[in-house]
């Protein structure tokens, strides 16, 4: 890593960890002073420069908004300083940690897996993120791995049960030919040649064994039914009946393996990880709190079978990409001098199944690269909800004190009865276990918003302790990104919808934040928990200069005029080093500029939506509901998505808007451009070549949408409604600037 030291070891042993600051700091502080000065200037132009009420009254309007709109997107400007502002780059040595700790001498380790739907998180995605944890680089006799299953499925209880035996022959695989990634899935289907260890009669065994599980697993999916073979005579399959719903069920948990059973060993006679199935309770009648609830019920489930001092949460379609990911983690938590204060060490997102040139924004390099290492940097790197290693106790509540030591040895030698176990733990995920209790408030994932991930880890560190951001070479965990525009848009409206809800409850960073953490990083929370209040400005800005480009009226300074510089500017450099940073870290010109148009669209659609029905919610007149992203393709979509085809499809309230902005300024350019030359030549565009400039960038940005609507017939196109609703409003709009 390039940069200088910032921290080290002390006491005369060697770190577990380094962290660095890069040297590039100092250009960006120097761009940004003149991105600055230019908002400084554009905002004094705005102010002097509005045009008399009297003189025009579309003029004066737009200008009054304008000013408003501008004062917005400098002041989040500002904010946004502060994810750019004190990066920090983290190093580990886990040689250093294998020196100074045996195997028996590490901490044990409990693994969460979430899921909450059969059909659209399918049982073959589940297991293969729970065989790859289950194989990690760690002995397995610390590992203890828990799925959560919402919806009660004994189809996914008989995948985990297949999955317990495939386990058997899949781990040994792993570690005895040093297989990458762990997940059978991913290992298979990207064409894995053997390893130099490994036979290809061995390579094609395995394979063979994967394919017979996915054979089965898919009969079973399509028919419903579990096979009546001696195998599945577990008695784990007792707790289903036909009056069990996926909304309507008791608790049910279940040790599938047990490491105090003579058979829980692999087929070298090694120890297997324990392996446990959890369906908590679910009544019609009663608040089950969605992940979060999950999550709680797994800590205290986990707290009776195992109690590891530390815990990993993975969503069930993020597997893991790197066997090495816990003695990474370890190398932060059990450092002597930096570790003591650590509450959880965050990985990055990543994905999978992103193609070259994706054409949604799904690569988010500049944030794993940039952005996530500064809010590390102030000290509090957000708990993004998958991909996490926390210590127990700070999901439990703990406040962190100088005086306070971890007990890295809880949870071992926990060797009770596993039915007695199994008793107890049913106990703990009833529906009426959390009344009266601190569960959700102050103990376990906070509820009451969509985003709990978000506001547990803002808690955590109010509660004192740092968080740490940690971004290998080798990524740690991989997962699949939506492949349709809905998709995308439907989860960035439920995001920005719960960071402004955060925003504007007792959990704002600015309040419950204050003297507590650190302001940048009460400023890095808040650029995305001011998600959505970015879409009024940016609507505004995208409808309005446009309009008055149709009407002729000016709303920008002259081209021959000295404050058109501070304009030109801040966009040119602006949008310039966006796209060097995006370069840098390994996007191409292309997915750089398929951002730039989904930014628009997102800041248009889903931002918009979601600060409507926080609003609402909050006058009392909507309430929001918890979406689940979709984790199937279906095959003719994925296939458009391959070549880059943007995937529209069903008619949604949130594509009117997109054809109704593309359409309009299509409109308008075309029509004010055609009033401007005929008016008075190509002079009399210098008044409005600021607008005509926006103009054109709005309509090249929206060439997708133009295409979906005039020239594809594939069903993944817009459909004849959403056209005929958008032409209404865009007809409209011309009538009242004509």
């Amino acid at each position: 890593m390039a940069g200088s030291s910032v921290s080290g070891g002390g006491g005369g042993r060697p770190p577990l960890f380094a962290t660095e600051k890069p040297k590039r700091v100092l250009a960006y502080r120097l761009y940004a002073g003149t991105i600055f000065a230019g908002i400084l200037l554009i905002w004094f132009y705005r102010a002097t420069h509005i045009p008399a009420r009297g003189s025009s009254s579309l003029g004066w309007r737009a200008g009054l908004g304008l000013l408003v709109a501008e004062l917005w997107f400098g002041l989040y400007w500002v904010l946004t300083l502060s994810v750019r502002w004190n990066p920090v780059r983290r190093a580990t040595f886990k040689d250093r940690l294998s020196e100074r700790y045996d195997d028996d001498q590490l901490p044990g380790v409990d693994i969460f897996v979430c899921t909450a739907d059969p059909a659209l998180e399918p049982p073959m995605l589940v297991i293969s993120t729970v065989l790859s944890v289950m194989a990690y680089d760690y002995p397995p006799e610390k590992l203890n791995i828990y799925l959560s299953d919402d919806a009660g499925s004994a189809v996914t209880f008989y995948a985990l049960h297949e999955a317990s035996e495939f386990a058997k022959h899949w781990i040994p695989f792993c570690k005895n030919y040093k297989v990458e990634p762990r997940s059978p899935a991913a290992y298979f289907a990207k064409g894995a040649t053997p390893h130099d260890a490994c036979s290809p009669q061995e390579f094609l065994r395995m394979k063979e064994l994967y394919k017979d599980l996915t054979d089965r697993m898919n009969s079973v999916v399509h028919s419903g039914k579990i096979p009546e073979v001696p195998e599945c005579n577990h008695r784990g399959f007792s707790e289903w009946n036909e009056t069990i719903t996926s909304g309507d069920h008791p608790s049910v948990v279940q040790i599938l393996i047990d490491r105090n059973k003579r058979k829980a060993v692999d087929v070298d006679g090694n120890a297997l990880p324990k392996l446990v199935y959890m369906a908590r309770e679910k009544r019609p009648q009663e608040q089950h709190h969605f992940k979060a609830g999950s999550l709680n019920a797994l800590i205290r489930v986990s707290s009776v079978i195992s109690n590891s001092p530390v815990i990993l949460n993975v969503d069930c379609d993020m597997y893991s990409n790197n066997s090495e990911s816990i003695r990474d983690a370890l190398c932060f938590f059990l450092d002597e001098e930096q570790g003591q204060d650590i509450g959880f060490v965050q990985y990055p997102q990543n994905f999978d199944n992103v193609v070259h040139n994706d054409s949604y924004g799904n690569p988010i390099n500049v944030v794993n690269e940039l952005d996530n290492p500064c809010l590390d940097g102030w000290g509090g790197m957000c708990y993004y909800g998958t991909g996490c290693f926390h210590r127990r106790e700070t999901l439990s509540g703990q406040i962190y004190s100088k005086d306070y030591k971890e007990d890295w040895a809880r949870g071992v030698g926990i060797a009770e009865n596993a039915d007695e176990l199994e008793e107890t733990s049913k106990s703990l995920v009833t529906c009426t276990y959390e009344h009266n209790t601190p569960w959700g408030i102050e103990k376990g994932v906070r509820y009451g918003c969509p985003l709990e991930d978000v506001i547990t880890g803002l808690q955590i560190q109010c509660h004192g302790w740092r968080s740490v951001y940690y971004n290998p070479a080798r990524k740690g965990f991989l997962g699949k990104a939506p492949t349709s525009l809905g998709q995308i848009l439907v989860q960035h409206k439920r995001w920005s919808e719960g960071f402004l809800q955060m925003s504007l409850s007792n959990y704002s960073p600015f309040l419950l934040g204050h003297g507590k953490i650190k302001l940048g990083l009460q400023m890095g929370y808040s650029v995305c928990g001011f998600w959505a209040l970015n879409s009024f400005p940016t609507f505004y800005y995208v409808i309005i200069p446009s309009l008055c480009f149709l009407s002729g009226v000016s709303v920008f300074p002259e081209i021959t005029s000295p404050w058109c510089i501070p304009f030109i500017y801040v966009v040119v450099a602006s949008y310039s080093w966006s796209l060097m940073e995006s370069l840098q870290c390994g996007d191409t010109a292309v997915e750089w500029w398929n951002a730039q148009r989904m930014w628009l669209m997102r800041r248009t659609t889903s931002y918009l939506l979601a600060a409507i029905d926080t609003i609402g919610g909050m006058l009392g007149v909507s309430e929001s509901g918890f979406e689940l992203t979709v984790k199937v393709d279906e095959s003719q979509a994925l296939e458009r998505y391959k070549k880059g085809k943007m995937e529209f499809g069903p008619i949604s309230g949130m594509f009117v808007i997109i054809t109704t902005i593309a359409l309009f300024n299509l409109v308008c350019l075309v029509l004010g451009l055609g009033r401007v030359l005929l008016r008075g030549g190509a002079e009399g565009l210098g008044p409005l070549f600021l607008q005509a400039v926006l103009c054109v960038a709005i309509v090249v940005i929206n060439a997708p949408v133009y295409e979906a609507l005039f020239i594809r017939r594939d069903s993944g196109g817009l459909p004849y409604f959403v056209t005929l609703v958008s032409l209404c409003f865009v007809s409209s709009l011309c009538l009242q600037a004509i």
